[in-house]
């Protein structure tokens, strides 16, 4: 057997495992280390350090890129993490779109992929559309197809891990509570990881996005629906059985129309994309000389608020009010440093960010968390896909099996 197969399979034993999965992410974040300088972050005997580094040297994922510092001995050999080995996908199934990122190991996109599909309905057509798209991904990829780690998938519902049907019924009814992505992992060799879409934006978020160096942070996406995801210590919250940040489907006004879960004047009925576009209609005939065009697009009505149309931009205030009832009630509850949002209305800039951080200001009583900062996703419409790609990242990080030299 060539000995670089010896030390690639070396890494999966039971016994070095733990250790190079330890020692991976270690270099991972170090950008440059050496073996001595492992050895003391991690009181493993040198000679542990150095079986679990060499496997990692010979499966790819690390080399050796030069001499660093003396400190009165033998100047170390310095091991850098190699971003390129391998890759990841991240897919993201909105109801009426589907976008698929492929990534190196640090986050860059090297090809990407997105179709409007009405997912909400049809989900075998979007199965058969998902794995469409990774294969046009894996095509513009500059490695093969083995080089694959893992695939991270972010669903448009609530999702509990734990249950015979993860998928909510309620918001995905024509799913029957089932993924149904085994095929996935069949036709591409990999693990599917599988999560809600705001977690998944809040990971993306944490990792590359406003909050790299934030360990409390609330996730909003608000498009069709709005969703929140958490990350708590650096870590993202999901509850006891997954399914927590479900603020979408926080009641904000009893007497409301009714929502699709069954409550009434649910956040996501008033500010989605349905509850906005009701909202200007109400208020068109207050405002005669509005151009706003019907029905009234995003880009419409961001364009229009810049204008300075009055019937945009007190569309935009109310919404940015309501909006701020459950932002302000979140807020006081984690006490969050930041608050990211991401979706359509994020898109609208400042004539949506002003209002909304006043309304939140006047809502928000505890100075700790009025404090918190309110910002526009950087990542913008990329950020779940890029957080489902990034889900699958941190599990292969934690668990070196997963990588592909690993699996041989």
């Amino acid at each position: 057997m060539p000995e670089s197969t010896r030390a690639s399979r070396a890494i999966t034993s039971a016994a070095l495992r733990p250790h190079a999965s330890t020692l991976l992410g270690m270099i991972w974040t170090a950008r440059g280390i050496s073996r001595a300088e492992l050895s003391r972050r991690t009181a493993l005997a040198r000679s542990t350090v150095s079986r679990a580094v060499n496997g990692l040297v010979a499966s790819g994922l690390v080399s050796e890129v030069g001499v660093g510092p003396s400190r009165g001995g033998r100047r170390p050999i310095i091991l850098q993490f190699q971003d390129d080995a391998h890759g990841v996908i991240g897919v993201e199934l909105d109801r009426t779109r589907v976008a698929v990122a492929l990534t190196n190991l640090r986050g860059q996109v090297h090809a990407w992929e997105e179709r409007t599909h009405p997912v909400h309905g049809d989900p075998e057509g979007t199965r058969a559309l998902v794995s469409s798209l990774i294969e046009a991904c894996l095509a513009r990829w500059h490695h093969r197809p083995e080089r694959l780690v893992a695939i991270g998938v972010a669903v448009a519902s609530p999702f509990d891990r734990a249950a015979a049907d993860p998928l909510s019924h309620v918001v995905l009814p024509a799913w029957g509570g089932r993924l149904g992505f085994e095929v996935l992992s069949e036709r591409f060799g990999v693990p599917v990881l599988v999560d809600n879409d705001a977690n998944l934006g809040a990971l993306a978020e944490h990792w590359w996005g406003a909050g790299r160096a934030v360990n409390d942070l609330v996730y909003l996406t608000v498009s069709t629906g709005v969703g929140s995801g958490h990350i708590v210590g650096g870590k993202v919250y999901r509850g006891s059985t997954g399914v927590a940040g479900e603020i979408g489907h926080l009641p904000i006004d009893l007497c409301g129309a009714p929502c699709e879960c069954g409550l009434r004047g649910c956040l996501t009925h008033l500010v989605g994309a349905q509850g906005v576009q009701t909202r200007i209609e109400a208020l068109r005939p207050s405002f005669p000389a509005s151009a706003l065009p019907r029905p009234v697009t995003p880009g419409a009505l961001h364009d229009a608020a810049l204008a300075g149309d009055p019937l945009a931009l007190r569309a935009i205030e109310d919404t940015a009010a309501v909006l701020a009832t459950g932002i302000a009630g979140m807020m006081n509850l984690l006490n969050p440093a930041m608050v990211v949002i991401g979706g359509d209305l994020a898109r609208l800039g400042e004539p949506f960010f002003a209002p909304l951080r006043r309304a939140v200001q006047e809502r928000s009583r505890i100075s700790s968390a009025a404090s918190a900062q309110i910002v526009a996703s950087p990542l913008g419409e990329r950020a779940i896909a890029l957080g489902a790609a990034t889900y699958a990242l941190e599990a292969a990080l934690n668990d070196v099996g997963l990588f592909p030299a690993a699996r041989e």
